[in-house]
């Protein structure tokens, strides 16, 4: 993505006017305002971490076996540890005598050795005693008089499971970026690791703005709404893999604005208060106290959302209407804390194509981002407006994006949807 010296020195610049109440001059194109983020984004330093807090971490350096696994040649079954060769010719009607000299357990091997005639009894995963090469099941073995007698033949290296087998020292296991999974979890304690060197999570600081709101669980009533951005945001923040600070709502005042601003985090999210309306602080108090490198973006919905940083943490002002919110931390804040945490920034929702069965129109020059829903193989739009109409995307299966370089796309179109789920 190219973007000019004096597009970035104007996007670095930012707008430290007051821009309340009169509207914005022009608006930054989506691709200049995620050239300005990526310049800002390199993962967070590394921590090590229990492998208990491990899962869905990201790992920040390659992990290399020092051991082998398993580190001893052991039984892959239950019977008897023995000399392959002197089986030869063991069969139901010709049993042969073996001379049991001992047991060989999980943890508590046989410490001698057996010969040619003799027989050890091993259970799965315990070590084979020196000079068997095999292990012939329980169920080819026969009780008698004297001992045990076997009833089939067995090969060389037969049930029995080599030293290394699993993991050979000096093998490299996982490299950096990977996302940790419970199986990973396994194995980097079977080599002997009981943490892991991860990423930290991003620390994200939610700043729901607004004197019309009530928290999450109370019911509306008169002139106030009740706040859906805050549990919407704090489930993408953590689905993103960042950790998240939101000790309540804020109200519509200068200092408690900034103050919450200026939080002990990574990254802060500002809902609310993004526009140019009088009540809209947010976007003035960057500028004044930090930098406001993007505000206003060819895009609908979300145009009024704003990118900057306030000391050590980016700070990203995103429209209080839940879909403009939603939109934006999904281009904007959600690419910031994957990238943070060693994450990929792509989407992480899954393309499939689809066809359109109406068309979408979309003016050049803006990005548009079409809530849509499949049935029956055919793409229907939902909607593209209605920004504070949080619902259409609960009944929407995913969306399209429309670029700014199109008018749309025509009913019958091939289109790429981006699925919720």
């Amino acid at each position: 993505m190219n973007v000019s010296p004096t597009r970035m020195r104007d996007l670095s610049r930012g707008a430290a006017d007051d821009v309340r109440m009169r509207g914005f001059a022009a608006r930054h194109t989506v691709e200049a305002a995620l050239a300005w983020l990526d310049s800002q984004l390199k993962p967070l330093d590394a921590e090590n971490v229990s492998l208990r807090m491990a899962a869905g971490r990201v790992l920040a350096s390659a992990v290399v076996s020092d051991v082998d696994v398993p580190g001893f040649d052991r039984a892959a079954m239950d019977g008897y540890a023995v000399v392959a060769h002197t089986t030869e010719g063991a069969g139901a009607y010709n049993p042969l005598p073996l001379i049991v000299i001992g047991d060989s357990m999980p943890g508590s091997p046989f410490r001698g050795s057996i010969v040619a005639g003799q027989a050890v009894r091993v259970m799965t995963g315990a070590p084979i005693p020196c000079g068997a090469d095999a292990v012939l099941p329980a169920e080819f073995i026969e009780e008698t008089t004297h001992g045990v007698a076997a009833l089939a033949a067995v090969s060389p290296g037969r049930n029995v499971g080599r030293r290394g087998e699993d993991i050979v020292r000096g093998t490299t296991l996982m490299e950096p970026g990977r996302v940790l999974r419970p199986q990973d979890l396994g194995v980097l304690s079977s080599i002997g690791r009981g943490e892991a060197h991860m990423v930290r999570r991003p620390r994200a600081r939610l700043v729901v703005t607004g004197n019309e709101l009530l928290p999450s669980g109370s019911h509306p009533e008169d002139f106030h709404i009740a706040d859906a951005n805050g549990p919407m945001l704090a489930a993408l923040v953590e689905r993103d893999g960042g950790v998240v600070d939101f000790p309540g709502l804020v109200r519509d005042e200068t200092e408690a604005i900034l103050d919450a601003m200026r939080a002990d985090a990574d990254i802060v999210i500002v809902t609310g208060g993004s526009s140019v309306g009088i009540e809209d602080l947010a976007p003035m108090l960057l500028a004044q106290h930090g930098e406001l490198a993007v505000h206003g973006i060819a895009m609908r919905p979300s145009s009024p959302t704003g990118i900057g940083r306030l000391g050590h943490r980016l700070v990203f002002l995103l429209p209080g209407n839940p879909v403009s919110s939603l939109c934006a931390y999904d281009f904007f804040a959600g690419r910031a804390i994957r990238a943070l945490g060693g994450r990929g920034k792509a989407w992480p929702y899954r393309p499939v194509r689809g066809v359109l069965n109406r068309k979408i129109s979309s003016p050049i020059g803006r990005l548009d981002y079409a809530r849509v829903k499949i049935a029956d193989g055919q793409v229907e739009p939902l909607a593209i407006t209605g920004a504070s109409v949080l619902s259409s995307t609960t009944r929407a299966d995913g969306f399209v994006i429309v670029g700014d370089d199109s008018e749309g796309f025509a009913a019958g179109a091939e289109v790429e949807v981006w699925l919720y789920a």
